[in-house]
């Protein structure tokens, strides 16, 4: 193998956040060496993977294919001694991280701008995940980072593509390139975890869904376990065929995005349960009759009834879920005695809590859900946890949920999203609300009183290393609660993410529409935030 070292100059833009590196596609494609530049200094940045193994894949948007053989080529020219690659190049990130954790491999590439839109002019990514199957952590990102900043030369070597169409083993020089099923060992996994008799005999009895794959990595999964697997109806999965561009869509299943689940699921006659994945697979939404679930309630029901599958059927360690979203989890684990922990944004902070037995199932309210069979947030799991409690439960989505209420109580919670506005803007109103923090206490709204309000920051209590600057929380007496943040995983400007919640425990008032029953706090969040003033926006982009 003749390895060739190529001299490259440093990118200054090549941090990476909580989910990697994204940019626009061309970005990727037209600036010289700028996928080089990341992955060799990825490479520069560990210590000890000669002749381990490397997984590859992606969620098969634009570019996807191509950046997999530049990868390989560089893989084997700094020494890993196998690779392995998804066949046509596809992992959704839950399976790559399966495929990491069950061939013990040193780690890998998954190549994935998530719920982001692709396409020539769209939206492009990489990251990194460790030898747990999760996303590196920040001492591995910062050294990439720190790498990239120096970078002088990287190294690759001449080699023909790779067949990615066929499954089978390939050599250069001495690493061996394995193209394996991109299905195969997920679908195991999922078969250890869920009662897959009692979800096929759900069907044969007539019981109806619809999965909407998006155009993205998750519909030859699902067509694969639910219809051919599991003998769901020929059809129960649209919009399977992953496309480059997700077919021109938004893969991001939430009601605004989802546009036909949405209106299959509430309109005349819908299936029993509906649901859908994201661009890699990793989130999900969940839908009964004309009745959606919230990511926050859907995590507090699956930990409820997690001893009624049989992956979990022992119980629970612990739970966890990120800052903003709802406390509805908490509610579930103080009454089983477990503990919930409150984590920033991001999966890898799950990740520590997970590798030291300390949780078993955790999420986030940006309809990401999980456990720990691996180590990122898994749409489809997901999808499979709801249906195995459905056959087991026989019970509607709704009436589960709603059961669930009168339990526990309900964290009425929403989300608003206002998308694409200026970054520098954005960042002088959330400062502003810095400065302001200290003089919110005891300030009365309506007939609530606040109790406090902080930048939220977190102590890993796995390696006690430090997050700060989490997101602005307002805390009123009687648990409700205003959370603003801004989010990392676009590539164009920000995104100003407002959450808000109230605990409801009177079940007369459990059925009151959302956004009626947190009007003035949604009018405080608007007011005290100064975010028409800031953004130019008086309504978000998106509400869930």
């Amino acid at each position: 193998m003749d390895i060739k070292t190529i001299a490259t100059t440093p990118y200054d833009d090549q941090r990476p956040g909580t989910s990697g590196l994204r940019k626009k596609t061309r970005v990727f494609l037209e600036k010289p060496n700028y996928l080089e530049n990341f992955v060799q200094s990825t490479f520069d940045s560990l210590e000890g993977f000669k002749g381990k193994t490397l997984v590859v894949g992606g969620d098969g948007r634009y570019g996807n294919k191509r950046a997999i053989q530049t990868i390989v080529r560089m893989a084997a020219a700094n020494g890993f001694g196998r690779v392995l690659v998804g066949k046509y190049g596809l992992l959704s990130t839950p399976a790559a991280s399966c495929v990491i954790r069950k061939y013990q491999a040193f780690g890998g590439f998954i190549l994935s701008a998530s719920h982001n839109p692709a396409g020539i002019d769209e939206d492009f990514g990489i990251k990194y995940n460790a030898t747990n199957g999760g996303p590196a952590p920040e001492k591995i990102t910062e050294a990439i980072y720190q790498h990239s900043q120096r970078i002088e030369r990287y190294l690759t070597c001449e080699a023909e593509d790779i067949h990615l169409e066929k499954v089978g083993s390939t050599q250069i020089g001495d690493t061996e390139v394995v193209v394996i099923n991109p299905i195969s060992d997920y679908a195991e996994l999922m078969q250890k975890l869920f009662d897959f008799d009692a979800i096929r005999a759900l069907f044969q009895s007539g019981f109806r869904m619809c999965f909407d794959g998006m155009h993205a990595i998750t519909g030859p999964y699902a067509k694969a376990i639910l219809e051919k697997e599991l003998g769901a109806p020929q059809g129960t999965v649209i919009n399977h065929m992953p496309r480059p561009d997700f077919g021109g869509g938004h893969p991001d299943p939430n009601l605004t995005y989802a546009e036909k689940l949405v209106k299959i699921m509430f309109g005349p006659k819908p299936p029993e349960f509906g649901a859908a994945s994201d661009g890699d697979g990793d989130r999900n939404m969940i839908l009964g009759q004309h009745f959606f679930v919230t990511p926050s309630d859907s995590l507090a029901v699956l930990a409820a009834n997690a001893t009624r599958v049989p992956g979990y059927k022992d119980g629970l360690a612990g739970v966890a879920r990120s800052m903003p979203t709802s406390a509805a989890v908490d509610q579930v684990a103080k009454a089983l005695g477990i503990t919930c922990y409150e984590t920033p944004t991001g999966w890898k902070f799950f990740g520590n809590l997970m590798d030291a037995g300390k949780i078993t199932l955790c999420g986030e309210e940006s309809f990401g859900t999980g456990s720990d069979h691996v180590r990122e947030k898994d749409g489809l799991w997901a999808v499979l946890f709801w249906l195995n409690i459905l056959a087991v439960r026989k019970m509607s989505v709704e009436a589960i949920v709603q059961e669930h209420w009168q339990k526990y109580g309900r964290n009425i919670y929403t989300r608003h999203d206002f998308e694409g506005v200026d970054k520098a803007r954005a960042e002088d109103m959330m400062q502003n609300l810095r400065n302001r923090m200290h003089t919110l206490p005891d300030r009365a709204v309506g007939t609530l009183r606040i109790a406090y309000s902080d930048d939220f920051s977190y102590t890993d209590p796995v390696d006690g290393s430090k997050a700060t600057g989490q997101g602005i929380r307002i805390q009123f007496n009687d648990g409700s609660r205003i959370v603003f943040r801004l989010s990392g995983t676009g590539t164009e400007g920000a995104t100003l993410r407002v959450y808000i919640e109230r605990y409801e425990a009177d079940s007369t008032k459990h059925q009151t529409e959302t956004q009626t029953a947190l009007k003035d706090l949604i009018a405080f969040a608007h007011s005290i935030a100064e975010i028409e003033k800031y953004t130019g926006r008086s309504k978000p982009t998106v509400i869930t």
